[in-house]
């Protein structure tokens, strides 16, 4: 897809697979519908030719269960990223790139080191950080596949969630997970994250299925970039995939899904991104 790059403005949405990821469709299917151009790369290929990130607008990272979750989820593909990929990561995040990392994707950044990334006012480093939360076994020890309540809290920064809208009977999304039970490190490292306004998202008061502290679904960094939650947006993107759309009055059933409203924010954040870097390189 890049050889048909003629120097109009395209955005490039690298979407990174590996043995046992199977959403990588769905997530191209988002990054297309939002009018980004998907490109999936297989992580032996990106270890092999790191700088192929370099080429990215955005980044996706995608549910399923890589490496079939062996050890713990996410955990190998986290740590053959570690040392090759996290300085070109840490190079796109410098650069403006937004990150999506839904289910197995959201495993693998918080063990990587990506979320919830630098506190506030620091710039990224190529030194990999130690994980400070983390996504362990739901408090129920069972799968669970099911929509479930989206919030989005008032001071976000996450660009993927901001000014997101929907009504009361639209605001679900769903998830298919068996470790996805947020628990930060401690009780400073989860007020640290809500006071900066990293928090993305969370499970409905009384629709919290996993035991997460505080509700949290997903969370962000501190440039509000790099998106993390346990749901699947990349399965919310038509109407029809809602459970009750056909009981639900038409007018309801108006504009964009919320997993498309997430991939849309993204593409239209990267394509000021990739306009102004080209105004600033053509100076």
């Amino acid at each position: 897809m890049l050889d048909d790059w003629d120097g109009d403005l395209m955005i490039k949405a690298l979407i990174i697979t590996a043995p046992g990821i199977n959403c990588d469709l769905e997530l191209a299917e988002g990054f297309a519908l939002a009018g980004a151009t998907p490109w999936s790369v297989h992580i032996n290929e990106l270890l092999d030719n790191p700088t192929l990130i370099d080429e990215a607008d955005l980044v996706g990272l995608p549910g399923g269960f890589s490496y079939g979750d062996s050890i713990a989820a996410g955990r190998i593909m986290a740590n053959l990223m570690r040392k090759t990929l996290y300085p070109k990561f840490a190079d796109a995040l410098r650069r403006g790139v937004p990150m999506i990392t839904p289910c197995n994707g959201f495993q693998i950044a918080v063990q990587l080191g990506l979320l919830p990334g630098p506190i506030p006012g620091s710039d990224w480093s190529d030194v990999v950080p130690q994980p400070t939360v983390a996504l362990v076994q739901n408090d129920t020890a069972r799968f669970i596949d099911k929509w479930v309540e989206f919030k989005v809290p008032s001071n976000t920064r996450c660009i993927w969630t901001k000014n997101i809208t929907s009504t009361p009977e639209t605001s679900y999304i769903p998830i298919a997970h068996g470790e996805g039970r947020f628990v930060p490190a401690n009780e400073t490292v989860m007020q640290e994250i809500e006071d900066s306004g990293r928090v993305a998202c969370r499970y409905g008061a009384n629709d919290n299925p996993n035991g997460s502290i505080g509700d949290v679904m997903g969370i962000c960094d501190a440039s509000g970039l790099v998106f993390g939650l346990m749901p699947h947006p990349e399965r919310f993107l038509r109407w029809t995939q809602h459970p009750t759309w056909t009981r639900l009055p038409k007018e309801q059933l108006q504009g964009d899904t919320l997993g498309l409203q997430m991939f849309k924010n993204a593409v239209n954040h990267a394509k000021q991104n990739t306009s102004t870097s080209c105004v600033e390189q053509s100076v």
